[in-house]
């Protein structure tokens, strides 16, 4: 989230799905997806509720969820309103590089109000979503981003009306 004090996130930070695309998966049997599917629904479910739907125990579901957690497969998290937080502006950036497209997009998610950074095939090389408290916020991020060596130009796209969030991706 943008603040004007801070635009960088904490030393060390990690940066999420840095390596999600690496070849080597973690294997997923249909009883892992279906705790999976149940943890979407409610990431609040007891393993106790989550085990008698998918039949088996307690402990083997805990078992199963903690190699799903260590294994970087799922998350747990609380996922919040920006708007009911106060922060009304959301947008998505994407920039153009003249040089490392990993690099860029690397130092473009170590910005505090960057939530979401992809690297891309097609007209943008990079995406960046930003949530920011207002409009000065916003121009000083995409200021930041424009600063930042190999980004050659970026675009905005404002959000004007959320449609759809969903986050149940590889699953039925």
């Amino acid at each position: 989230m943008a603040s004007e004090a801070g635009d960088r996130a904490a030393p060390g930070a990690r940066i999420e799905y840095a390596e999600s695309f690496a070849a080597d998966r973690f294997p997923l049997d249909d009883l892992s997806k279906d705790i999976i599917g149940h943890l979407q629904e409610d990431g609040r479910r007891s393993y106790a509720s989550i085990g008698k739907a998918v039949g088996l125990s307690e402990a083997a579901v805990r078992q199963r969820v903690q190699k799903l957690l260590d294994s970087k497969v799922i998350q747990i998290v609380a996922v919040t309103d920006p708007l009911q937080l106060g922060f009304p502006r959301h947008a998505m950036i994407g920039v153009r590089c003249s040089g490392d497209m990993v690099e860029t997009a690397d130092e473009i998610a170590r910005l505090s109000a960057v939530d979401y950074c992809v690297v891309t095939a097609g007209k943008f090389d990079v995406l960046a979503e930003v949530v920011c408290e207002n409009d000065h916020a916003l121009l000083d991020i995409i200021h930041k981003i424009r600063a930042i060596k190999n980004v050659r130009e970026t675009e905005t796209f404002m959000y004007l009306s959320l449609r759809k969030q969903i986050y149940n991706w590889g699953t039925p």
